[in-house]
């Protein structure tokens, strides 16, 4: 059975920094490609970075310079470190596997619960 968990999620200042974590078990994370997504109130999920099973990342161009995604193969767990954040980037943000895991939420196969964060101003 596999379980995508998210966790790191809260309250912080605009300007502020918060580091998601996506622990993942009964899955290799290692060999697939992973996504993190957001999903503002009244609005569609997007996605705003992935890694794929070769380490390669790509970015929203709303969190470029801003975000960075990474893996720990060990740890089976993914990290997203979100720094300088605004108000505009509070939204539930969720993780996602899948063996071609590109742009599209479809490619996914598994999704973790999502860890609201909430940026004041």
């Amino acid at each position: 059975q596999v379980q995508l968990v998210e966790s790191g999620g809260g309250l912080v200042q605009a300007g502020g920094s918060l580091r998601l974590s996506c622990a993942a078990s009964g899955i290799m994370l290692s060999i697939n490609d992973m996504g993190w997504y957001q999903q503002a109130p009244g609005k569609e999920r997007e996605l705003v970075a992935r890694i794929t099973s070769g380490g390669l990342t790509n970015y929203a161009d709303s969190v470029k310079g801003r975000f960075t995604m990474s893996r720990d193969s060990p740890q089976n767990t993914v990290y997203l470190q979100m720094d300088n954040l605004q108000p505009e980037d509070t939204a539930i943000y969720s993780c996602a596997v899948g063996p071609w895991g590109g742009f599209n939420q479809d490619e996914y196969n598994y999704w973790g619960q999502g860890t609201q964060v909430t940026v004041s101003s």
